[in-house]
Order: structure tokens, then C-alpha cells, then sequence
């Protein structure tokens, strides 16, 4: 039987303790008794990137900004997709993040960070938002398991109505934001409505079964965009 294996801890900042396990060629990332994040489970996360570059007029030649990094799943999909011209702009802010990104998740990584496409901030997604020298063709949110946070409580700006509206300049007028959930909102969607965002909920399932269909939990995505 394999056991699992810690392979690291890391603090966020302002916030709770993260902790890397590896499991056989598997490795999660978990919160207390919450499992954040797996390499068994990266359909929805994948779908993130696919979705919304299938929203994009030019999807080739996108300008992204990807919030956080989390496994790569987002960013490595997107990177797939897009063109030489593409750019991908990763906020993340724990630094243990991109360390295990580096280290024994490398494989996993595949060389993401690496890509000339790619650059990585360490910081706070909401400060790339607001900092941003041109607006970004899509942003992709998948921070804290979505609008209820868990892992910091200043992660609830980002979905706040000034969140919302940092977003919406941020981007350009035909731009995409994509949330990604772990679980339906409601009060949410009304949120985002409310800021004047025309919403789309997307239901995707977080695994691909070797039938070729959806399996495990049901994980939402958000498409906002502007009328």
C-alpha cells in the first residue's frame, strides 16, 4: 500500500498553512482536512483555459493574466492552445508555490514558467489587476475555491463588487472573465450581474474518465462579460 508522503508546508501570507503531499506519482495540495487541489483532478481547471480561449476572437495572439499558478493546469492548457504571439501573464503569491513548481512537482510543470510567453509575478492577483500597463484580452480566477475563501480572508476582495469592477478595467471592452468554483453561487452571479456583466455558468466535472466521460465532483465556471 502507498502511503502519502509531506513534502512541504508553506504559510500564505495573511492567511493558513498549505501542505504538499505526494502519493505514488500523484501530489496534493491540501488545507486542513481539504484536498485544494490534485494531479488526479485537472479537467475543470484545464476547461478554465479552453473555454475561455474559445470565447476570444484571436485566441492565438490572447493576453492573459492566470491567477494563481496553483499545479500549472490552467496555465500549461493555455500555453497549448495559443500561438508564438500568445502571452500569459501568472499572478501567484505564495512563493512555496512556484518552489514546488520548480522542485518536486517539475515534471508536472513540464517547463511552464520557463516559456518565453510566460511572465510570473509573485504577488496578489488583485495588484496585477490594478497594476496591469495594458489591458488583458481574458483574466482567469481560480483563488481560494472560488468566492468563499478559504485559505485567506483578503482573497474575498478579488470577488468583492470593487474586485469585480478592478476586473472589468482591467481587460479590454470585448474581454472575458472566467472564475473557476468549487461549488454554485447564486449570490454571486447577482454580484457579478450587479456590476453590469453579462453572466455564463458552465458546470464541468473535475476528471475525464477512460470512457472519455466527465467523472468526480461537479466544479463551475464563470464567463463574464461585458454587454
Amino acid at each position: 500500500m502507498i502511503t502519502r508522503e509531506l513534502l512541504g508546508t508553506a504559510q500564505v501570507p495573511g492567511g493558513e498553512e498549505l501542505k504538499l503531499y505526494g502519493h505514488g506519482r500523484d501530489f496534493m495540495i491540501v488545507l486542513g482536512h481539504n484536498e485544494l487541489m490534485s494531479t488526479r483532478l485537472r479537467h475543470s481547471e484545464e476547461s478554465l483555459a479552453t473555454m475561455t480561449l474559445d470565447r476570444l476572437k484571436r485566441p492565438e495572439e490572447a493576453r492573459l493574466l492566470i491567477g494563481g499558478y496553483g499545479m500549472g493546469f490552467t496555465l500549461r492548457k493555455a500555453l497549448a492552445e495559443m500561438g508564438p504571439k500568445g502571452h500569459c501573464t501568472v499572478a501567484e503569491l505564495v512563493p512555496e508555490i512556484i518552489e514546488w513548481a520548480r522542485g518536486p512537482m517539475k515534471d508536472v510543470a513540464a517547463g511552464c514558467l520557463d516559456d518565453r510567453r510566460v511572465m510570473l509575478r509573485m504577488d496578489d492577483v488583485a495588484e496585477a489587476m490594478l497594476l496591469a500597463p495594458e489591458p488583458f484580452d481574458a483574466i482567469l480566477l481560480d483563488v481560494d475555491n472560488g468566492p468563499d475563501g478559504l485559505v485567506r480572508a483578503d482573497n474575498n476582495r478579488i470577488y468583492s463588487k470593487s474586485g469585480l469592477h478592478n476586473a472589468r478595467r482591467a481587460m479590454k471592452p470585448d474581454g472575458v472573465l472566467a472564475i473557476w468554483s468549487a461549488d454554485k453561487d447564486p449570490k454571486f452571479v447577482r454580484r457579478m450581474q450587479d456590476v453590469g456583466f453579462e453572466v455564463e455558468e458552465v458546470e464541468v466535472r473535475a476528471r475525464i474518465g477512460k470512457d472519455g466521460k466527465g467523472k468526480g465532483p461537479r466544479h463551475v465556471i464563470w464567463f463574464a462579460t461585458t454587454p
